[in-house]
């Protein structure tokens, strides 16, 4: 799975139950998809 982090969107790329997957994982996490990707800018 590949996660591409643009500067107002994130664009995954793979299998459905993959991206599902992170979108839970971000969703403990995150509530805004802003901060979503403010977290992934940082890494």
């Amino acid at each position: 799975m590949k996660i591409y982090v643009r500067p107002n969107n994130i664009v995954m790329v793979g299998k459905a139950w993959e991206i599902r997957s992170k979108l839970r994982e971000f969703a403990l996490h995150h509530v805004y998809v802003t901060t979503c990707i403010n977290a992934l800018k940082e890494e």
